[in-house]
């Protein structure tokens, strides 16, 4: 029996402000049963988030809120904001991993949610900041862009 359409997405609307994207991944995170379903609830947050990799080569998500359960017990609470594992296939990783050696580019997570199998996912982007010149420019664009489609 299919599951249920999940309309949780929880998006870092932050992102797209300060960073150009120049490709997007969509990553499994390893998740406690208390966290998934606080994420089921609409409880996260990626204000300030951004992936890094470890010694060992592994991909992490650093300073993602996942607020805690209110109904799970004190055994299974963890940090609201502990680091925590993504999972993408090796070839994505050794992309990632080249591209992020590259002065100005990093990872930025841009927007959690529940896909079709009921697990959560991740889309991340590797992104290089933006300067200022460049920031007012999106948003002359934008306001450009709303002009348009009003006349």
């Amino acid at each position: 029996m299919p599951k249920a359409k999940s309309n949780i997405e929880i998006k870092n609307r932050r992102a797209s402000f300060d960073y150009e994207f120049l490709e997007t991944f969509i990553a499994g995170i390893v998740l406690t049963g208390t966290e998934i379903k606080s994420i089921r609830a609409g409880k996260a947050s990626l204000v300030d988030s951004f992936c890094y990799f470890s010694t060992s080569g592994e991909l992490f998500v650093k300073n993602m809120h996942v607020a805690e359960y209110f109904w799970g017990s004190a055994w299974g609470k963890q940090d609201p904001k502990r680091d925590r594992k993504l999972l993408l296939n090796a070839r994505e990783l050794r992309k990632l991993s080249n591209e992020v050696k590259k002065k100005g580019n990093t990872i930025v997570s841009v927007k959690l949610f529940i896909a079709e199998n009921g697990y959560a996912k991740l889309l991340i982007a590797l992104a290089k900041g933006k300067k200022v010149y460049d920031k007012r420019a999106s948003i002359r664009e934008k306001d450009y862009r709303r002009h348009a489609a009003d006349e």
